[in-house]
């Protein structure tokens, strides 16, 4: 199941009372704020959630084209990570842990 930017705006707002078109715009500010971030290379960590932050790869001279066998490079490039917090990860491990 995959949860949507509109879920997000629902949940927050039966949660806290507020009106949908109240949640919307901080919503979107949040998201804008942490990709403008992330692409000034800068770690973005929420203390009991996780870290997001932007790695490196490096370039890939000898990749094969599997359609066609032919050799290309593959330049470096930038991706986005997500590691894990504590809290999170204890979470996520009591939830996949049988009960009983």
């Amino acid at each position: 199941m995959t949860t949507t930017r509109n879920d997000l705006v629902n949940e927050i707002s039966e949660a806290l009372g507020i009106k949908k078109s109240q949640v919307c715009p901080v919503i979107d500010s949040l998201f804008d704020v942490m990709r403008e971030n992330l692409v000034d290379g800068n770690r973005i960590e929420i203390r009991g959630f996780g870290a997001l932050e932007v790695k490196d790869t490096r370039p890939k001279p000898a990749a094969r084209n599997p359609r066609t066998g032919e050799r290309i490079q593959v330049p470096a490039r930038r991706k986005a990570r997500f590691k894990p917090g504590k809290i999170l990860k204890e979470a996520l491990r009591a939830q996949r842990q049988p009960s009983g």
